[in-house]
């Protein structure tokens, strides 16, 4: 229905906006992601939509890429999962960082998203797996179980999810899990 938006940003209030089209004032709800990289109030803000029509609101959703639009009808697919939570888990999660945890089938990565229980978001990893990073612009490596267990690995001995993810990037792809970790261990130390 309403599949674009080009405007002046007349209001700024997360995680809604106001954009104003020619005298007429759009609500539009956005995730973070979207948020922090709007231009200043008063400026032209040009946005992709989703229109939602239910029985009590309608609700117009926008995204500044086509693929966090993308991966937002991903997710809204999802038995159980609706807009408000699918707009909070691209809040949490770049759509890069979430491709990258469905590969790795990283359910510690989701449940830190508020509002994301382990069966929520093991149901996502499921319902994904396959689905995102197919069509979304973002190379995606094929990643092992030896990757996935390493990288486990790495995040319960307290590395950052990023520091461990930057760690499997210099190692052989066919590298066991023991020789993983101690080969990703000592590129941290560095």
């Amino acid at each position: 229905m309403i599949g674009k938006l080009t405007g002046i940003l007349a209001e700024r209030n997360p995680p809604q906006l106001l954009v104003d089209c020619n005298g007429v004032g759009y609500e539009v709800d956005v995730p973070m992601s979207t948020f922090y990289n709007l231009p200043a109030t008063g400026e032209r803000v040009s946005l992709l939509t989703h229109f939602v029509v239910r029985e009590d609101a309608q609700i117009l959703y926008g995204f500044g890429s086509a693929e966090e639009r993308t991966t937002f009808r991903q997710l809204i697919k999802i038995s159980g999962v609706g807009p408000r939570m699918a707009l909070g888990v691209l809040s949490g999660l770049s759509v890069a960082e979430l491709a990258q945890a469905i590969t790795l089938q990283d359910v510690g990565r989701l449940v830190k998203i508020p509002g994301i229980g382990k069966k929520t978001a093991e149901r996502l990893l499921l319902e994904l797996k396959g689905k995102l990073g197919a069509d979304i612009g973002a190379p995606m490596h094929a990643a092992t179980d030896a990757q996935a267990d390493i990288l486990q690995a790495l995040v319960a001995l307290g590395y950052s999810d990023k520091e461990a993810a930057a760690s499997l990037k210099v190692l052989p792809k066919d590298v066991g899990v023991a020789e993983g970790i101690r080969l990703a261990l000592k590129s941290l130390a560095k």
